[in-house]
């Protein structure tokens, strides 16, 4: 039996239905945490949630837009008077568009601005609280390598996530004091349905494909599982000393 960092821990995962959410609420799962997966995706919920069961792990979902407050207040609500309180948080709903500010109109800019940050700012102001009054916890946010460098043609969404790793920044400071650590995680293009949409605003998907992955200096995309576990790192006691800091997991793009 692996050793279970996160036992007895509860986490909340946003955008848990797919990707690096998914995956990392079933590693957390595995490493004894009860997750709270949160997601507008009903059905992915459903099929991740089932994964968790099968390997004998605690979780329960909510389906919750992530951009309004009074949803998120009600889940929150739930989760600390099923469990008693969070001892970790890792926002992880987001969404690309592609573009330039010249050919992003306001509303999608709006729109990614509010789900990439605003809805990651409204389940910390809802849940620190909790984690304060618990003694302290772990707060993982979803940064970016393309804020380090940028591939381009993607303005609004790389902003958004130079917006989260400045944001994990100035948290780490503002929450030391109350035992809260707070950390980014910068992943290169990992393969999830994200990075595959993305992928069909190209002429030739295939071929953008071979150029990402060449930017890569391991020259291949990441997977999901492999963020997650950088992710566990994070949520658990193996980084008792580390807040405030930006965890490259691209596969060397940011070191080209």
């Amino acid at each position: 039996m692996i050793e279970q960092k996160l036992r007895d821990k509860v986490a909340v995962i946003t955008g848990a239905a797919s990707g690096i959410g998914a995956a990392s609420a079933r590693l957390f799962a595995r490493h004894g945490a009860r997750v709270a997966l949160i997601d507008i995706d009903e059905d992915g919920l459903a099929r991740v949630a089932a994964d968790i069961a099968a390997d004998g792990g605690a979780c329960s979902t909510g389906a919750c837009d992530v951009t309004k407050g009074a949803q998120v207040n009600e889940h929150a609500r739930r989760i600390v008077a099923e469990w008693g309180g969070v001892d970790v948080i890792m926002p992880c709903s987001g969404v690309s568009v592609g573009g330039t500010v010249v050919t992003i109109d306001e509303a999608l800019w709006d729109r990614v601005f509010d789900i990439n940050v605003k809805g990651t700012y409204l389940w910390l102001h809802a849940v620190l609280p909790s984690m304060i009054e618990r003694g302290g916890g772990s707060v993982i946010l979803l940064g970016s390598q393309l804020v380090a460098s940028s591939g381009g043609n993607n303005a609004a969404y790389i902003a958004s996530k130079g917006a989260l790793a400045t944001l994990a920044k100035t948290m780490a400071v503002d929450h030391a004091a109350q035992g809260i650590r707070v950390n980014a995680l910068m992943p290169g293009v990992t393969d999830t349905a994200m990075s595959r949409r993305s992928l069909q605003r190209y002429p030739d998907p295939e071929q953008t494909r071979r150029q990402w992955m060449a930017r890569h200096a391991m020259g291949r995309l990441g997977l999901p599982e492999e963020v997650a576990r950088a992710a566990l790192f994070l949520a658990s006691d193996d980084s008792s000393f580390t807040t405030g800091s930006h965890l490259y997991v691209d596969g060397g793009w940011a070191a080209k």
